[in-house]
């Protein structure tokens, strides 16, 4: 099992990236709702823009510190090994304000247990987007610092040429909420809705990965976060039911007895507590 430093929250629900060279949109994402915001300095960032990405990502983490640190968890996505930024980047996570670490092209367990090392404090979150990566699932979630596997999923439909986001990577998501639970970590994160002015699409989304096991999701723009949040919460019809079903367990005294016809046992019980405790978030 993965020994991964705890974020001391429960889990998050919405990831939000900012762009790691747009310093005045960092409040902003703060005051967005979401639970995570995750400062990036890979993909959304220039090659010619690097350096002052990582400025403005200090100058930010170096105001934060002389507050009350309230507020959203806050990530660094750094740029990959190999990439003549990923040393700096590294360097910056040791920051006091960085909360985790993610990873893109996630593939080597060892890349992972030489960051844990050198940041002890820091969670970790291998951004699973490869075959490679795939393959090493059991690996990469066993390393230590480890707190949560995140799939990214346009990156990975992409080297697999895969078109769609649905039944077509099922088998692949299943697998990450599988390797996740057999490490013992947090549920994991998937990945992001490419719809930013369609709520019906990002619920549908953000529903079927909780439906698949999932526990939270990345968001690319603000407008995303409330329904992200959302969709990871249980419906009033399922918090009335998990009521129901405590209720009658209790009346029960722990004998077998039946909700809506069905059958309540110890499994069913501790699904319905689940529910409650995702219901007080």
């Amino acid at each position: 099992m993965s020994l991964a430093p705890s974020l001391g929250r429960a889990v998050v629900r919405s990831l939000l990236f900012v762009p790691g060279h747009q310093g005045a949109r960092f409040d902003k994402a703060c005051q967005s709702g979401a639970d995570a915001i995750v400062l990036d300095l890979e993909d959304a960032v220039p090659p010619d823009r690097k350096e002052e990405a990582r400025v403005q990502v200090a100058q930010w983490l170096a105001g934060r510190e002389e507050g009350d640190g309230a507020g959203p968890l806050v990530a660094l996505r750094i740029n990959g090994v190999g990439t003549p930024w990923h040393a700096a980047d590294l360097a910056l996570c040791g920051h006091q304000g960085v909360d985790a670490l993610m990873l893109p092209k996630a593939e080597d367990a060892a890349v992972l247990r030489t960051i844990a090392a050198s940041l002890p404090a820091v969670a970790l979150l291998p951004l699973v987007e490869t075959a490679r990566g795939i393959d090493r699932l059991d690996e990469i979630a066993a390393a230590p610092g480890v707190q949560r596997l995140v799939f990214g999923t346009i990156d990975f439909q992409a080297e697999l040429d895969i078109e769609g986001d649905g039944p077509e990577l099922l088998y692949f998501r299943s697998r990450i909420v599988l390797a996740s639970r057999l490490a013992g970590l947090q549920p994991p994160v998937d990945g992001v809705s490419t719809a930013i002015d369609d709520p019906a699409r990002i619920e549908a989304d953000a529903l079927q990965a909780r439906r698949f096991g999932f526990g939270g999701k990345l968001c690319i723009h603000p407008k995303q976060v409330a329904v992200v949040n959302q969709g990871f919460l249980p419906t009033s019809s399922q918090i009335d039911w998990a009521r129901r079903v405590i209720d009658a367990d209790a009346a029960s005294g722990g004998a077998p007895v039946t909700v809506d016809g069905k059958m309540v046992d110890r499994p069913v019980v501790l699904k319905a507590q689940a529910l409650l405790r995702a219901a007080d978030r």
